[in-house]
């Protein structure tokens, strides 16, 4: 048997396709089904369902085979572990640096200032503020990103921005890319030697699949 790792919603959604090539087809609509293992048209696959962020964790430990996550994820997560055969090229999106419009960020950080920035990505944000020199103090948050320069909780935020419509519509702007994310395959390094040529079958077709 083997399982797949999977989060609801866009990664779910755009990985059916590179399902597709493999062969493989998910029986249930995860939206519907209360199920947290869902049957495939193979006996011998299925997918588990799983919060984005535990996706490494289940690959990692053994709870799945491989999985689908986002770079994201990985970098927080630490993936020294996980054998990371293919960028898929989904679930696309960028980690940007945003303030509130009225907040001088080019100024904040030109002068040395102490800033404050909230975020979910801790080691993304502390990372990119030590390798340009400027001093943070992070506040960890786990959603509602854009409330924390509005109250008065930070100066800044770094989060995932996809068309920036969100950011617009509380009056938020997009002071600094830090990276392009996309969406990785992650296998267990175990399994790739005990169920080595289903894994290989699956990840080739993956890679004459993944769009351009």
């Amino acid at each position: 048997m083997i399982t797949l790792a999977l989060s609801k919603g866009r990664i779910f959604e755009e990985t059916l396709p590179l399902l597709a090539a493999a062969g493989i087809e998910v029986l249930e609509d995860p939206e519907k089904s209360r199920k947290l293992i869902l049957p495939t048209n193979r006996d011998d696959v299925r997918v588990v369902l799983v919060r984005a962020t535990d996706v490494p964790t289940y690959v990692e430990h053994g709870g799945a085979d491989l999985g689908v996550a986002g770079k994201d994820v990985l970098i927080e997560h630490g993936g020294d572990n996980l054998y990371q055969p293919l960028d898929l090229n989904i679930a696309k999106c960028r980690m940007s640096v945003a303030v509130r419009h009225d907040f001088d960020y080019e100024a904040a950080v030109r002068q040395g200032s102490r800033i404050r920035v909230a975020t979910k990505y801790t080691t993304i944000a502390r990372q990119h503020f030590a390798d340009k020199g400027v001093h943070v103090d992070l506040i960890k948050l786990y959603g509602s990103m854009e409330l924390a320069p509005l109250t008065g909780l930070a100066d800044a935020i770094v989060d995932l921005v996809s068309t920036g419509s969100t950011l617009k519509a509380n009056k938020l702007v997009e002071v600094e890319h830090i990276m392009d994310i996309s969406s990785r395959l992650v296998v267990n390094q175990a399994a790739l030697k005990l169920k080595r040529e289903p894994l290989r079958a699956m990840i080739e077709a993956f890679q004459t699949a993944i769009p351009a």
